[in-house]
């Protein structure tokens, strides 16, 4: 039998009219989707009735499957001859796991194909009104992991502070050691930060606040995953404020 091809596929940040054309086109002819708990029903929707949909979520300390056996699927149903996509919010080359994907794919002699998504930064920015990079604010924007092993270790000097951006993945559990951390390496209390809550989708909330404040920001609105955490000046722009009332708005 002829064998397949792994296309790693970005959802983008979770409306279906975000995603691009061709991830579209391939979810529409897919024979298999492994696809991540944070990509939402109308996306699946789009699969044919004879596809057949593989949840592999992740959640904080509770994995439906572990990497290596993802990795085991995605080869085992390519060599089976499928057209296999490999579903997953946002990006999969950004804390999307894809390279471990494709390099498995390779390592197996399988063909793969990466269509890129909307990131998850670039969809809450653009709902959130924020402009990652802004020539009267910021000429840098630097992507860090929040929750990872040897975040206390990690250094991040540098990568926060005037005329920069800094957007963390996964930071709402560790929000009071990511604030401890930049504020040791000397980014001032007061910088201006925004948690970006749900982006792109209804339920969207955008926090704003300092540093200092920005674990309480977090408990005290119970702020949940998916969430992404925006630390500079972009942040406390004017046109930010209006962006929750314009999103609701527009909904």
């Amino acid at each position: 039998m002829q064998t397949g091809t792994i296309f790693l596929v970005g959802a983008g940040p979770g409306p279906v009219d975000l995603l691009t054309l061709r991830a579209a086109r391939l979810i529409e002819r897919a024979e298999v989707i492994v696809h991540d708990g944070l990509v939402g029903p109308d996306i699946l929707g789009l699969a044919p009735p004879q596809a057949r949909l593989i949840s592999v979520a992740k959640r904080r300390a509770r994995h439906t499957m572990p990497q290596d056996e993802i990795n085991a699927l995605l080869v085992r149903e390519a060599r089976a001859g499928h057209v296999v996509v490999r579903l997953k919010g946002g990006d999969p080359f950004i804390f999307g796991r894809g390279g471990e994907e494709a390099e498995a794919a390779r390592a197996a002699g399988v063909a793969v194909e990466v269509v890129p998504g909307i990131s998850a930064a670039n969809g809450a920015a653009a709902a959130s009104h924020i402009a990652l990079t802004h020539r009267e604010a910021s000429s840098i924007v630097s992507f860090v992991a929040g929750q990872c092993k040897g975040l206390a270790e990690q250094d991040w000097s540098g990568l926060a502070g005037k005329g920069r951006t800094l957007v963390i993945y996964m930071g709402v559990s560790t929000a009071p050691q990511i604030a401890e951390k930049l504020m040791a390496d000397g980014l001032a209390p007061e910088m201006p930060v925004a948690v970006i809550e749900n982006a792109a989708r209804p339920e969207m909330r955008v926090l704003r606040g300092l540093l200092a404040g920005l674990p309480e920001l977090v408990a005290a609105h119970g702020v949940k995953s998916p969430a992404l955490i925006v630390i500079g000046e972009v942040t406390a722009r004017d046109d930010v404020a209006l962006a929750a009332t314009a999103w609701e708005a527009a909904r």
